[in-house]
């Protein structure tokens, strides 16, 4: 028997009622996918008034031909216009076969796999996913020959949908990587396509003579396997040079990420400058001593690499002074900038003052999105902010990064600052459309008082039949009823490429009836023109957070705002470290709080229950924003990165900043986004709560500095 498991936990008292007269599409599929008992077993009276009338005539195109039909249940296609007329079987026994089919293959069982196939591919809604997983593991497997004629099999059988999307894309990498270039240039572009794809599409191009150019190399370029290969290619090939490989091995140091820098460096220099570059990385400053200035291209990379690994440590000042003092004029001008831009990154991400006189140093050395954006951090984070040193470091970036909603406010807050409010306008209006962060903060210096986007018209019951019938929607809905959210979740998003606002609506609010509350709000964000908050900023579980909220006097909106970023309302969500649930738990804080607040029933094991979930997650919400002076910028920071980060960071302000300054400012890159996404968010939940306007300006304060003090909190 297979057990009909619920997408996300609900308490069944509380479970809102289905809409009178809706079709009852999660039963139809439950019941067709062979969910609510075993093979041949009766339906419950209750269960088969549910389902729609079969006519005669259909009801005897659906009678089994074989054994393996016996006890089929007959649900409504999706993929007809009429779904109360047309019926699919799905055999109980060919969606055992499937989730047999995917145990074999997350054990690595492929005989198993095999021969499961022919039973498995009789299931109409997800019997093309075992053919996948046997030839996608035939792709990405080098030793293997590639299975062509298979792939073409099923690429005739299923030109079309998320799958054939995948492993059209895994041939083309199949294909380059075996040295048929020939048919993996045939095979692309790749219409949803990853790195590898990519980068072998265009390595299959060139090898058939094609022209590539090194832009198109350079950006596609990800640390994967196919990437490398083209990079090794292309460089043996002169479509890259050595301003391309140089770009990639500075920006690649920047990541700290030193497998990849190493490989780079293996393309740009010969083995004996490889002995150097081992030895520089090792000690810099040990390889640096007694050497003569540099005249080749390679030594001067050397000795520029190593200068800027001077930049970490705590050492920065007085390794600055040796730079100045032995090296200055001993390379280049650009060459010594980009050393300067380095100490500059590194102080403004250990939130240091003086980070702007190692970039006011930097001239106009290139530099990566990523220290353009935090030399504008530095210069904003300074006790007396210059507005016109902020526009010149965001003049410095490219037009593309320029043109991003966080530097369009900045760089009009420095036109207002400086005296061009006309200009300000401009750059303001330009964004206060956007429903996010900046786009809320850039309506309020407009002067608008802030409140919600015209409603969207109701979703029409004829909408909802054409999202109820759509393939790609019906084998998600599908997979989510058996918990396979890897699979589930792409297949959706996949489902929605080239849907107008009205089909993502429509999309959406079929994801609300099936409590699939992530879905409903990232298809929701993708509409242009058409905006509906309530399937955005959904509020599921009928008030029961709000009710835990109010139980420790903590804001509603908030903890709604924090719940939509943590987990988006799924609640067995487990992060990559660990964390668990709605609120997003990680078990060592969740057994102290249940200390804390003497929960003596609590259970390593029921984190991911609702009551337990949001009584600890709002309790040490609460108890954060009490520990950080009532501060929800610095509260939500501490939610994230622990509390003791936020009382550290604020430790190094030498006068009050905006909080909006201090949110932009926080040198981790999640937790940076995940507070102004949070604070957005608790913003606009508070004006769909009261009905009244909400400030984001004013709910983010002013943070005053403090002494760094010892945290009792986990």
């Amino acid at each position: 028997m297979v057990a009909n498991r619920q997408r996300y936990q609900k308490t069944p008292k509380h479970s809102a009622p289905r809409r009178p007269g809706y079709p009852q599409i999660a039963l139809w599929l439950s019941l067709g996918l062979g969910l609510t008992g075993c093979a041949g077993a009766e339906r419950s009276d209750a269960v088969a008034a549910a389902e729609p009338p079969a006519t005669t005539a259909s009801a005897q195109a659906a009678t089994p031909a074989s054994d393996q039909f016996a006890g089929a249940i007959q649900v409504a296609s999706l993929q007809n216009t009429n779904v109360d007329s047309v019926l699919l079987v799905t055999p109980p026994a060919a969606r055992k076969a499937v989730i047999a089919a995917r145990d074999a293959m997350q054990k690595k069982q492929w005989a198993a796999l095999q021969s499961l196939l022919p039973i498995a591919k009789s299931d109409p809604v997800l019997g093309v996913y075992p053919e996948y997983w046997m030839l996608h593991q035939k792709l990405i497997d080098p030793t293997q020959p590639v299975p062509d004629e298979a792939m073409r099999e099923f690429m005739a059988a299923h030109p079309t949908g998320y799958l054939a999307d995948r492993l059209k894309g895994d041939w083309l990498v199949a294909a380059a990587r075996s040295g048929n270039y020939a048919l993996a240039a045939s095979l692309g572009p790749v219409v949803n396509s990853n790195a590898s794809e990519t980068c072998s599409y265009l390595l299959a191009l060139h090898m058939t003579g094609k022209r590539v150019n090194a832009t198109q190399a350079m950006d596609a370029f990800k640390s994967t396997s196919a990437c490398w290969t083209m990079l090794d290619q292309f460089a043996d090939s002169k479509v890259v040079g050595w301003k391309d490989l140089q770009g990639l091995l500075r920006a690649t140091l920047e990541t700290s990420k030193s497998a990849d820098t190493r490989r780079v460096a293996a393309i740009m220099f010969d083995g004996a400058q490889m002995q150097q570059y081992t030895a520089l990385m090792q000690n810099p400053k040990k390889w640096l001593t007694g050497r003569k200035p540099p005249k080749s291209l390679a030594d001067i990379e050397l000795v520029t690499i190593a200068l800027s690994r001077l930049a970490y440590g705590n050492q920065r000042e007085s390794n600055a002074a040796y730079v100045e003092r032995e090296w200055a004029k001993a390379i280049p001008k650009a060459d010594l900038q980009w050393v300067w831009s380095q100490f500059g990154l590194v102080a403004a991400l250990n939130v240091e003052l003086n980070a702007i006189d190692w970039y006011r140093k930097s001239g106009t050395a290139p530099m990566t999105d990523y220290n353009h954006a935090w030399q504008v951090r530095s210069e904003l984070r300074q006790p007396r902010i210059d507005w016109d040193q902020v526009a010149k470091a965001i003049r410095r970036m490219t037009a593309q990064q320029a043109a991003e909603p966080v530097w369009v406010y900045w760089y009009g807050r420095s036109l207002a600052a400086l005296g061009n409010q006309q200009a300000a306008t401009q750059h303001f209006q330009s964004i206060a459309h956007e429903l996010n962060f900046y786009g809320q903060l850039a309506s309020e210096e407009l002067g608008h008082t802030p409140s919600l986007p015209p409603a969207a018209a109701p979703v029409t019951e004829t909408e909802m039949q054409e999202a109820l019938r759509h393939p790609g929607l019906q084998r998600a809905i599908a997979l989510f009823d058996l918990g396979w959210r890897p699979e589930a979740v792409p297949e959706w998003s996949y489902s929605l490429r080239g849907m107008s606002d009205r089909q993502l609506l429509a999309a959406a609010e079929l994801a609300r009836k099936e409590h699939i509350y992530d879905r409903v709000v990232n298809t929701s964000l993708l509409t242009k023109n058409e905006v509906d908050f309530s399937q955005r900023f959904i509020a599921p579980f009928e008030g029961r957070v709000s009710e835990k909220a109010r139980e420790i006097n903590l804001d509603p909106a908030w903890v709604y705002g924090l719940i939509r970023q943590e987990s988006r309302f799924i609640t067995d969500a487990r992060s990559r470290v660990g964390a668990s649930g709605l609120m997003q738990l990680m078990p060592a804080t969740a057994r102290w709080v249940a200390r804390k607040i003497g929960m003596k029933d609590f259970q390593p094991s029921s984190v991911n229950d609702f009551d337990t979930n949001t009584i600890l997650g709002t309790n040490y919400l609460s108890m954060v924003l009490n520990d950080l002076n009532g501060s929800q910028v610095l509260a939500t920071a501490g939610y994230n990165a622990g509390p003791g980060r936020p009382v550290q960071w604020r430790s190094k302000l030498r006068a009050p900043v905006e909080g909006a300054i201090f949110a932009e400012t926080i040198p981790f890159t999640e937790t940076r986004l995940y507070v102004k996404n949070v604070l957005s968010n608790t913003s606009y939940y508070s004006m769909m709560f009261t009905g009244k306007p909400d400030s984001l300006k004013e709910r983010l304060g002013t943070i005053s500095p403090a002494p760094n003090k010892r945290v009792a909190l986990p």
